[in-house]
């Protein structure tokens, strides 16, 4: 069983040092998540985000308490929600009092389903032939496999252009393979590794985290392979939920390939917020102004394109 993990996952001190290239791993004491500390270029104060891709938390009304201990030393926070969060609207906004938006939705996958009653039958029968030729396997080590795991992650990068945080390194990947609730999926073909994807599960919630191919496992199909193999085995290990996460990009569309891809393992959708709170609103304009933006509905404004 792996549903009893708690304190796992994105929640997990070792996912938060697999970031730490990208700000310094804060936890936060009160709520029970963590958050990147980050330098401002050009200026001598710092702001903070939410680890990538989403903030998960245990309580999410203690947030309040956090912040209060922050305020001094950041300029501003801001993260996306984890879609099975403790929260409702109202503690967002009281929360995070300057930005709260929805954001994308995350496809959701029930298991107190059958499993025919949501997977689309072009993906079950794709499934069922892609499992004919190929090996499915659950990795009891999954560290085992890093090489194997970053050559694939590095096709990913260059077939679709991957940079910042997402084009995740090695010795990222190196502190994620070892992260209690980490459960990671293997499919091959004559002993040669043409995929895997990884998960971490959280409590009675299961999350997609990353998937990757090798040219051979685009052409045999082994996402589909993979995906149904991992769907079965959450629900014989009693997780109550999926989350598949979202389409691609940073405001996917429905129709983008991934979204139906996704679409057709799911049977709903959950849609998560970005949330922002600007804690010193004197060093927030003062950044503003010396850098001559004009305020637009990013947030922060002075961070504009630093994911495109």
């Amino acid at each position: 069983m792996v549903s009893n993990l708690q304190n796992s996952g994105y929640r997990h001190p070792s996912y938060a040092n697999s970031l730490a290239e990208y700000g310094t791993p804060h936890e936060l004491t009160y709520s029970g998540g963590w958050i990147l500390k980050r330098e401002i270029p050009g200026f001598p104060y710092r702001d903070a985000i939410g680890c990538y891709p989403i903030f998960s938390c245990k309580d999410w009304s203690q947030l309040g308490k956090d912040f209060e201990c922050l305020g001094s030393e950041l300029v501003c926070v801001s993260l996306v929600t984890d879609p099975f969060g403790n929260y409702d609207l109202q503690i967002l906004q009281e929360q995070f009092k300057d930005v709260v938006i929805p954001f994308k939705v995350h496809f959701i996958v029930d298991l107190g389903y059958p499993l025919r009653d949501f997977i689309s039958d072009h993906h079950d029968r794709y499934a069922q032939k892609a499992l004919l030729e190929l090996s499915v396997e659950k990795c009891d080590q999954p560290i085992r496999f890093l090489d194997e795991w970053a050559s694939l992650y590095a096709n990913l990068i260059k077939r679709h252009n991957i940079l910042g945080i997402p084009a995740f390194s090695k010795q990222a990947f190196s502190h994620q393979l070892n992260t209690p609730g980490l459960v990671a999926f293997r499919a091959s073909y004559q002993g040669e590794t043409l995929g895997m994807l990884l998960w971490f599960v959280q409590n009675e919630f299961g999350y997609y985290h990353l998937g990757a191919f090798s040219d051979q496992g685009y052409k045999m199909r082994a996402s589909f392979a993979l995906f149904r193999s991992a769907i079965e085995y959450f629900a014989e290990c009693g997780l109550k939920f999926l989350t598949l996460g979202a389409g691609a990009g940073i405001k996917s569309k429905p129709e983008d390939g991934l979204s139906r891809f996704k679409r057709g393992w799911s049977i709903g959708i959950r849609t998560v917020y970005f949330c922002g709170r600007i804690f010193d609103p004197h060093k927030y304009q003062e950044i503003i102004q010396e850098k001559g933006i004009v305020t637009d509905d990013y947030f922060p404004a002075y961070r504009k394109g630093e994911f495109l």
